[in-house]
């Protein structure tokens, strides 16, 4: 059975918030030092009230359910999609995907794919990945974003981020 996908309700506040952090867990471990990593997941309260704080105009995100019914909170979303107008003063286009994030046990399942057709489709988009993380740029390749030469520096992971564009 294939994971729902839907657009978020406060309902689903915990739960994004669990997804999110054991995403960044999953998908950043051996990117980020284990110790760093494990503190910058670990405030669940702070996460939670970011996924109920409003996202503000013409940004949109949705979810994927975990199709077990019996899934624990942390368990229940099985990835998450975010989008909205660019944010970059000189966004490339005018649309930009701000997170895409599954669980480690959806990887290789289309669930990605499927949450990135529900919410960016086949118009034109921008993203930030980090510069080390092969396998995101390697899903964005396929999806056909190409690095366009600008990065920045995120303080939050202290990692480098580029810069993708589909046109």
């Amino acid at each position: 059975m294939q994971p729902e996908i839907r657009p978020v309700t406060a309902e689903d506040a915990v739960a994004g918030a669990w997804c999110h952090l054991l995403c960044w867990r999953e998908a950043y471990a051996g990117l980020v030092p284990a110790d760093v990593l494990l503190e910058r997941t670990s405030d669940i309260d702070r996460r939670t009230e970011r996924w109920t704080t409003p996202l503000g105009a013409g940004r949109q995100r949705w979810i994927a359910l975990n199709p077990d019914p019996g899934a624990a909170v942390q368990d229940r979303v099985a990835g998450f999609v975010g989008t909205g107008p660019g944010r970059d003063e000189d966004s490339p286009v005018p649309f930009e995907l701000e997170a895409i994030y599954t669980r480690q046990a959806f990887w290789r399942t289309g669930l990605g794919a499927r949450l990135f057709d529900v919410a960016v489709g086949k118009q034109p988009a921008f993203l930030w990945v980090f510069e080390g993380n092969a396998r995101a740029r390697s899903f964005y390749q396929r999806q056909g974003f190409a690095p366009d030469g600008a990065d920045k520096h995120d303080p939050y992971f202290d990692l480098r981020e580029i810069r993708m564009v589909r046109h």
